[in-house]
């Protein structure tokens, strides 16, 4: 019998060998592993065998055989499944060769390239990139910023409002500043980081206004800092990214957030000032809010716009041409 079973499994490796198709080894299979193949044919006659010794070990011998059998044809089948794959790939393609043309690639869009040289000088200022959501509750966007709901500092802001909750409790960000407040309620001091990002206010496009903007903020929160590491930062932040022939200045202003508060310009080297952002010291409500001690920790903030940023560094008049899609004027850059 084990003779019988030597031949039932060669001959069924053979025909799997010359098997050509998935659909042809399909074939094989059934021939000769279904019921009334060879090899299931062999079993009835182990009911034959004078023995149980004999039964166990010739029916070992068969499942073996059974086995070796198949996982022959799965070899097989793999194998012509990737012939016939390839064969059908190479039927399908196309010779796309009369459309082609010289090789031609984009760039950044000039906010992006403006976004990613301000995260790369900052990081190299020791600073770490935080990010947070576009849509935001009015707690992160003006409360957790020292801006109750009655605060009149809220009109600085013209904020759109979604649809979303309770009327008025979420906002489209008018600012980066929630991301600020997001780490803060996150995360322990010692605090630096920068937040770039999208942001939204109902305002008409002009050349120097655009409804949807990007800005980017700062954020220190450590033991003694102070008004002189803002200046100092700020100092530093111009000359990295605008070079050596720039330098910067704070003047007193205004931010619900910060106080003291202050803007800041930055003088070009032709001697003329530019309005770049606001800036100032955490206001303590904004740390207690965010649940950090304000006698054990100070910080100070700053924010610009980044779209204003490249239009200043690449001398567009209009931040509108940014937008336009314009290619005249998009390969100028």
């Amino acid at each position: 019998m084990i003779d019988d079973i030597s031949s039932a499994r060669d001959a069924a490796l053979a025909a799997l060998s010359l098997a050509a198709t998935v659909d042809a080894l399909d074939a094989v299979v059934g021939e000769h592993l279904g019921k009334r193949g060879p090899l299931s044919s062999l079993k009835a006659r182990l009911g034959s065998l004078p023995t149980v010794d004999e039964k166990k070990a010739m029916g070992q011998v068969l499942n073996e055989a059974m086995q070796s059998v198949a996982a022959a044809a799965d070899e097989r089948r793999a194998l012509l499944a990737a012939v016939e794959r390839r064969a059908r790939l190479d039927g399908e393609r196309m010779d796309l060769t009369e459309y082609r043309r010289p090789a031609r690639r984009g760039h950044a869009h000039l906010v992006t390239e403006a976004w990613e040289r301000l995260e790369d000088v900052f990081v190299g200022l020791g600073f770490k990139v935080a990010e947070g959501p576009e849509i935001e509750t009015d707690w992160y966007n003006f409360e957790a910023l020292n801006m109750p709901p009655s605060h009149p500092a809220r009109s600085m802001w013209d904020t759109l409002f979604v649809d979303h909750g309770p009327a008025g409790s979420t906002v489209l960000r008018t600012h980066t500043s929630p991301v600020q407040a997001r780490v803060m309620t996150t995360q322990e001091p010692p605090i630096y980081v920068v937040a770039p990002g999208r942001v939204f206010r109902n305002e008409t496009a002009d050349a120097t206004h655009m409804p949807v903007f990007h800005q980017i903020e700062g954020l220190v929160v450590d033991r003694g800092i102070s008004f002189a590491d803002l200046a100092g930062t700020i100092e530093a932040f111009t000359r990295a990214f605008f070079g050596p022939g720039f330098t910067s200045r704070l003047r007193p202003s205004f931010f619900p957030f910060t106080e003291p508060s202050a803007e800041f310009d930055i003088r070009r080297p032709d001697g003329s000032w530019l309005e770049l952002g606001g800036c100032g010291m955490v206001h303590p409500n904004v740390l207690a809010s965010c649940g950090i001690d304000p006698e054990e920790w100070s910080g100070f903030a700053f924010g610009f716009g980044i779209d204003r940023m490249a239009k200043e560094y690449h001398g567009v008049d209009d931040l509108r041409e940014m937008y336009s899609n314009d290619i005249r004027f998009i390969e100028q850059f």
